[in-house]
C-alpha cells in the first residue's frame, strides 16, 4: 500500500539578495518616467517643509537641540527611503520616542543618547537580517486601522493651537489636558490666523478637485508664505516659533562613553529598537493599506538599523518610520522611494541654503496641511466595514484607538495585538471537533446486544476511537482532557485518530501523555493513528511513545495490530 503524504503548501523561497534588495532598486528596474520624477519632487518638497517644524519640535520636546532633530530627519529620511522595503515610508524622529529619548538624555546626556541610538541600530540590523520583520503579517487588520485613526486624532488636536492662533504657554502632551488648555485659551484666538488657515484648507480642497500637476499641498505652503509676506499678516511662522533654522546640522561626532555606560544603556537601546521596529513596520502596513502596495518588512528593518547607526554618528535623534510624514508623502502624490530621498535632500538644502525662506512659512498653513493629512489618514470605509461585519474586531479596533489616543501609541498596539490574538485563539478553539465511536467490540468481551451509552460506546469493554479535527493547542487542552476522560465504563483499547489534525503544541501533547499514562496504569492499551510528521515529533518530544503501544499509519493498521 502506498502511503499518502500530506504536505503544507509553501510560498516561493526568496534568496538573500531578493529579500534585502531595496524597494528603490526594484522600482527603477521596472522603469521610471519624467512624470514620476515630477511627482516625487513635488511630494519631497511638501514632506521636507512639513518635516522642518516637526523635527525641531520633537527634538526640543525630547530635551535635545533642534539640530539633532533635523539631522535625524535628513539622515533617517534619506537612508530609510534609499535602502528600505517600503515604497512610501518616510523616516526620521517620531513622536513615540519623545518620552524615551528625554529619559535617556536626562540620565546619560546627549552622548549617551547617541550611543544608545547606534546600539539600537545594530539590534535592528540583527532583527532584519534574521527576518523577524515577517511577523508583522500576524497583526490583525483592525489594529492598524484603529492605530491610524488614533494617530490622526492626536495630529488633529495638536494642530488646533496653530489653526486658531492661540497663545498657550505650555501645551500638554496628553489629549484631555491639551483640549482643556485649548478651551481655556480660546479668548486669545487671532482672526488673521484663523482666516489664513481657513483659506489654506479651502485652497487644498479646491486643488484636489482640479487635480493639478503640482502637489496641492506644496503650492498651498508656497501660497501661504507669499500671502503672509505680501500682507504682513501677524501670524506665527517657523522662524518666530523655533528661532533661526541652523545652517549646519551634520557633524560627525562619535559618542564619548565608556564601557560601563554602554552596559547601562543596553535597556534603552533595546527599547528604542523594539519601539522603532513596531512603529516603522506598522507605518509601512498603513501605507500599504492607503496605496494597495506591499512592503518588504525585513528590508525595512535593515534600513531602520543603518539609519539609526548613521544618525547616532552624526548626533541625530533615533529614527523610525513616521506615519504622519509617510501619509503626507502619499497624499502629496509620491510615486516611489525617491519621494523620500528628495525630501531629505530638500530638507538639507533648506537647512544649508534656504533657511531664511523656510523660516517665513506660516504655522497656520502648515496646520491646515496637517489637518488635511489627518483627515485622509482615517480609513472611514474600513472602520464602518469592521463595525458592521464583526463585533470582536470592532472591539479590537476600539481598544487600539482609545489607548493610542488617551494613553500611548505603543500601548495601544501591544494591547490591540494581544487582545486580537486572544480572540483568534478563542475562535480556533471553537473549530476543534471530536468524534467518539466504537469501531468494533473486543472479541474477548463481545456482547452484541449490549446497551450503548450516550457516547456511542458499548457498556461492554471494547475498542473506542477518538477522532480529532483541527489544530490542538493550549487553548483547547482542558477540553481535550475532559473529553478523553468522559467515557464510562472505560474500554480496553483506545485509538486516537490524528488524521485531521495539522498541528499539536506542547500543552495539548501533555494532555495526551497524561491520558495515556492513566490508561496504561489501568491496564488499558492506547494506539495513535494518522499522525503527520510534525504531530508525531511533538508527541514523541512529550514522551507519549512511552505510554502507548505504537504509532500506526491508519485505523486499518491498528485493527490488524490488535487482531
Amino acid at each position: 500500500m502506498t502511503e499518502e503524504i500530506h504536505t503544507r503548501p509553501r510560498g516561493p523561497t526568496r534568496g538573500f539578495l531578493d529579500t534585502f534588495t531595496p524597494e528603490l532598486i526594484n522600482i527603477l528596474r521596472k522603469g521610471y518616467s519624467l512624470s514620476d520624477l515630477r511627482a516625487d519632487v513635488a511630494a519631497g518638497f511638501t514632506v521636507s517643509v512639513v518635516s522642518v517644524p516637526l523635527a525641531m519640535a520633537l527634538a526640543v520636546a525630547s530635551g535635545a537641540s533642534p539640530e539633532s532633530g533635523l539631522a535625524a530627519a535628513i539622515i533617517g529620511g534619506f537612508v530609510i527611503s534609499a535602502l528600505g522595503g517600503s515604497r512610501f515610508q518616510i523616516g526620521g524622529p517620531a513622536t513615540a520616542f519623545v518620552a524615551l529619548v528625554a529619559k535617556t538624555v536626562e540620565g546619560h546626556g546627549v552622548q549617551g543618547l547617541a550611543a544608545a541610538t547606534i546600539m539600537a541600530g545594530l539590534i535592528l540590523l540583527f532583527l532584519g537580517y534574521m527576518r523577524f520583520g515577517s511577523y508583522i503579517k500576524y497583526i490583525p487588520h483592525s489594529v492598524p486601522v484603529g492605530f491610524t485613526a488614533g494617530v490622526a486624532v492626536i495630529l488633529l488636536a495638536s494642530q488646533l493651537k496653530d489653526l486658531l492662533g492661540l497663545q498657550i504657554g505650555h501645551e500638554p502632551a496628553a489629549l484631555a489636558q491639551k483640549l482643556e488648555a485649548i478651551w481655556s485659551a480660546l479668548t486669545t484666538m487671532r482672526f488673521s490666523t484663523v482666516l489664513l488657515a481657513a483659506g489654506s484648507l479651502a485652497f487644498i480642497v479646491h486643488q484636489r478637485r482640479r487635480g493639478p500637476r503640482l502637489s496641492g499641498m506644496m503650492t498651498t505652503i508656497v501660497a501661504g508664505g507669499f500671502v503672509t509676506w505680501l500682507f504682513g499678516l501677524p501670524v506665527d511662522t517657523i522662524g518666530l516659533r523655533y528661532g533661526q533654522i541652523p545652517n549646519v546640522v551634520l557633524n560627525v561626532s562619535w559618542p564619548d562613553v565608556n564601557f560601563t555606560t554602554l552596559l547601562e544603556l543596553v535597556p534603552a537601546a533595546i527599547a528604542i529598537a523594539i519601539l522603532g521596529a513596531i512603529e516603522s513596520l506598522l507605518s509601512a502596513v498603513v501605507a500599504d493599506g492607503m496605496t494597495g502596495q506591499r512592503h518588504n518588512s525585513n528590508s525595512e528593518l535593515v534600513a531602520q538599523g543603518y539609519a539609526n547607526i548613521l544618525s547616532g554618528v552624526f548626533g541625530g535623534l533615533c529614527c523610525a518610520g513616521a506615519l504622519t510624514r509617510t501619509a503626507t508623502n502619499i497624499r502629496a502624490g509620491a510615486h516611489s522611494p525617491l519621494g523620500g530621498v528628495f525630501a531629505a535632500l530638500l530638507l538639507f538644502a533648506f537647512v544649508g541654503l534656504a533657511a531664511p525662506l523656510a523660516s517665513h512659512i506660516p504655522m497656520a498653513t502648515l496646520a491646515a496641511v496637517l489637518i488635511a493629512i489627518a483627515w485622509d489618514m482615517i480609513d472611514r470605509d474600513a472602520i464602518v466595514s469592521i463595525f458592521k461585519r464583526d463585533r470582536h474586531e470592532s472591539i479590537v479596533l476600539s481598544v487600539t484607538f482609545l489607548l493610542t489616543v488617551f494613553r500611548d501609541a505603543t500601548e495601544g498596539i501591544a494591547v490591540g495585538v494581544s487582545f486580537g490574538s486572544l480572540l483568534f485563539m478563542h475562535r480556533m478553539a471553537e473549530f476543534v471537533e471530536l468524534q467518539i465511536s466504537e469501531t468494533f467490540p473486543d472479541a474477548r468481551h463481545e456482547e452484541p446486544d449490549a446497551e450503548r451509552n450516550s457516547h456511542g460506546s458499548s457498556k461492554t469493554q471494547g475498542v473506542l476511537v477518538y477522532r480529532f479535527e483541527g489544530p490542538l493547542f493550549f487553548g483547547v487542552a482542558s477540553t481535550i482532557f475532559d473529553a478523553l476522560n468522559a467515557v464510562e465504563p472505560s474500554p480496553s483499547v483506545f485509538i486516537i485518530d490524528f488524521r485531521m489534525v495539522p498541528f499539536v503544541d506542547g500543552s495539548a501533547g501533555d494532555t495526551f501523555v497524561a491520558f495515556a499514562r492513566k490508561a496504561q496504569n489501568a491496564g488499558k492499551r492506547v494506539l495513535v493513528v494518522g499522525a503527520n510528521n510534525n504531530v508525531r515529533r511533538t508527541l514523541i518530544a512529550n514522551h507519549l511513545d512511552k505510554h502507548i503501544i505504537q504509532f500506526e499509519r491508519d485505523e486499518e493498521s491498528a485493527r490488524r495490530h490488535l487482531s
